[in-house]
């Protein structure tokens, strides 16, 4: 993993911190898992703006990911490690020996031609996954389940991982990425290994037009609005706008804004830190 500073040739590039790409391997996406990707720029069935700031940028296609890992008990090579502009996170193409392709998102230390597996009995090894009883305690694991056969849903973006801490009967307890503690029930499948290419956070843009590439429009600060518009806005001059607060009048920055009753607080055993 690394990054490249550009020269200064150009005001764009005066800042602006690349990805290396040093892990990727090819160029060239698997035609047969590729799935067209819509852009709806905000917008619901009925044409209104239900989000704002987003539309434009670069068509993409999507990546048919498997993050269920089901095809258990039988090995599957590491065919190439690729880009994937739909997450932040690097993605593996496997071959398993029956010749069905599948991608999964790529582990740090992810090799071109290692053998991974998924199910029972699987040595707990970087890119395996293993249900969380089987996995050993101090383990780093990611691509979590919540429940079993859903799919991963947790610690999956570049560099993330989690640590698997204790288990007790049928929960085990895992520290998150945000810092969370919480239980998660033994029989959901973890991948080991902490996700691929964690230089993301380092990089820069560089210039508005690289987030417009993205979809992503520019955001109008609430202050700079009138007070018809948002709770932070009017004022005379450069007015602060008091306590920081969302369009709805909820508080925002540290506010919390979980309820209370919700059936799953029983499940988290420390909240993760403000």
């Amino acid at each position: 993993m690394s990054v490249r500073k550009l020269k200064p040739i150009t005001p764009g590039q005066r800042f602006r911190v690349v990805n290396g790409f040093d892990a990727i391997t090819t160029d060239k996406p698997e035609k047969s898992l590729l799935a067209p990707l819509k852009k709806s720029g905000g917008r619901n069935s009925q044409g209104k703006m239900t989000m704002r700031y987003r539309g434009g940028g670069h068509k993409r296609r999507y990546r048919i990911i498997d993050f269920k890992r089901d095809k258990q008990g039988m090995e599957a090579e590491v065919k190439s490690i690729q880009y994937d502009p739909n997450r932040t996170a690097f993605i593996a193409l496997l071959e398993y020996k029956d010749g069905e392709k599948r991608y999964i998102v790529a582990q740090n230390g992810l090799q071109v031609g290692q053998k991974v597996a998924s199910g029972k009995g699987v040595s707990p090894e970087i890119g395996n996954a293993l249900a969380l009883s089987d996995i050993p305690l101090g383990t780093i694991i990611s691509c979590i389940e919540l429940r079993p056969g859903q799919g991963a849903v947790m610690a999956r973006s570049a560099g993330t991982f989690a640590q698997l801490m204790a288990k007790d009967g049928k929960f085990v307890t895992v520290k998150l990425p945000s810092g969370e503690t919480r239980l998660i029930l033994a029989g959901c499948l973890a991948t080991i290994g902490a996700i691929s290419n964690s230089d993301h956070q380092l990089l820069v843009s560089g210039k508005a037009g690289r987030t417009r590439w993205l979809g992503r429009r520019p955001r109008t600060r609430p202050v700079a609005m009138n007070p018809v518009d948002h709770p932070m806005g009017g004022g005379e001059g450069r007015a602060s706008g008091g306590h920081p607060r969302s369009r709805k009048g909820l508080p925002a920055k540290g506010f919390r804004t979980r309820s209370k009753t919700k059936d799953t607080n029983r499940y988290i055993i420390e909240r993760r830190k403000k």
